[in-house]
């Protein structure tokens, strides 16, 4: 019975401490930190950064004077990571994490990925451990943004657009994947066993970077026999046809896709299946 007691005890001991903490007085941060993560190709990217706001203040020209590093946000500099290689404004670079520091003018900034990840705002910050300098174009946004904010933009298999903005200020850094070859890989080794689950994404793959049309035209008709109810491979036998050029074959296999789709009530597909019809018939006359 002693024992029971103690452990009935200690339960409510381990209550009472969480609730304490869960009550405990907190204040919140003047530049609260986020985090934000993309599927960007095979990989992944991860940045943390603090958010400050303008509150009335002159922020590029004035608390940010032009021509110094920024930690880009408040509180710790910020990072970036790349689980993959990627191409950053046409430059390799390693899959890793980096501070991410700027230099803004007026009418551009410098882009900055740095070896040294963790560090205090800009003040122990080295130029000799920047494994990267870029310059981009700082445009002027008519509309004012409040709080400092990260974002992806124009996001693809293989490119994305990496957006700073902050007042009126706005910086759009270019994004490239460095991982076709493994894409393609991956395709090819998939490809040689069960294919039904990779039909789709193996076709769609081929067919938005421009690599083997002939290739991903056979993946399409092999796909149609093993379902052949389906519209949507209906619709990418059209879409490559019409790409490469034979657009009385991509009508027909339209119009298939769409007898398919209203089968089934599927008007997304009916839609989609219409477009290429449309598309094939403007283009002919």
């Amino acid at each position: 019975m002693t024992k029971c007691y103690a452990f009935v005890f200690a339960l409510l001991l381990s209550a009472v401490c969480l609730n304490a903490e869960a009550q405990a007085p907190r204040i919140p941060e003047a530049s609260p930190t986020q985090t934000i993560i993309q599927d960007f190709g095979l990989g992944k990217i991860t940045i943390t950064y603090s958010r400050p706001s303008v509150k009335g203040r002159v922020i590029f020209g004035g608390i940010n004077p032009y021509g110094q590093v920024w930690r880009t946000g408040a509180n710790a500099a910020t990072t970036i990571t790349f689980t993959e290689n990627i191409f950053f404004e046409g430059h390799s670079v390693k899959a890793g994490t980096y501070a991410l520091f700027t230099i803004p003018e007026k009418d551009e900034w410098t882009i900055i990925l740095n070896k040294t990840a963790k560090q205090w705002g800009a003040y122990s910050y080295k130029q000799a451990d920047d494994i990267l300098r870029v310059k981009v174009k700082s445009t002027y946004r008519a509309e004012k943004r409040e709080s400092f904010t990260i974002q992806f933009a124009d996001v693809t298999t293989h490119s994305a657009e990496l957006h700073l903005v902050w007042d009126h200020a706005s910086v759009y850094i270019k994004l490239a994947t460095d991982d076709d070859a493994k894409i393609t890989a991956n395709i090819d080794q998939l490809m040689k066993g069960d294919r039904k689950p990779y039909y789709f994404n193996a076709i769609q793959y081929y067919y938005e970077n421009n690599k083997d049309l002939k290739k991903a035209l056979g993946w399409a008709l092999e796909a149609e026999k093993v379902e052949p109810e389906s519209p949507w491979f209906r619709l990418w036998e059209a879409r490559i046809r019409l790409k490469t050029g034979d657009k009385a074959a991509a009508i027909k296999a339209a119009q298939k896709g769409v007898e398919l789709a209203k089968a089934t009530n599927d008007d997304e597909y009916v839609r989609l299946n219409q477009a290429v019809i449309d598309m094939a018939k403007a283009s002919r006359e």
